[in-house]
């Protein structure tokens, strides 16, 4: 053994929960974001550093109100079936996620790139073990 600590989806789901701010939560909606649903638009961002960190497949659904799609709603699927979905909670009674469907990962970042890197790098912090060189 190096001496390494595994890497624990208790450990990345803390790091991640502990990350998020308005600042990291999609830009338009920035001002109804509150520390009483941190989870809320941050999905994206989230499935995004969640894929970096334990790769897998990012997964898109719709979100519906009223039997209207009103957004949609990202979250991941590692190896065989396992779904990981770190902002769940976020969605009220009234909105329902509907289907799920496998998306390519972008090979650039362009809506969210800021976020991304302000929650990756957010993250990569949390997890690094101390006294550990940055």
């Amino acid at each position: 053994m190096d001496g390494m600590k595994p890497l624990l989806l208790a450990d990345v789901e803390r790091a991640v929960r502990s990350s998020w701010s308005a600042e990291t939560c999609t830009p338009e909606f920035r001002t109804r974001w509150t520390g009483d649903d941190p989870a809320r638009d941050q999905c994206g961002v989230t499935a995004m550093v969640l894929n970096d960190l334990l790769g897998g497949e990012l997964i898109r659904g719709e979100v519906h109100v009223a039997g209207e799609r009103v957004d949609f709603h990202w979250w991941n699927r590692l190896g065989m079936g396992v779904e990981i979905d770190l902002t769940r909670e976020q969605f009220g009674p009234h909105e329902s996620v509907v289907g799920g469907t496998v998306v390519p990962r972008p090979p650039e970042i362009r809506r969210l790139r800021e976020e991304y890197e302000l929650l990756r790098g957010r993250v990569l912090e949390r997890l690094r073990p101390p006294g550990a060189a940055s």
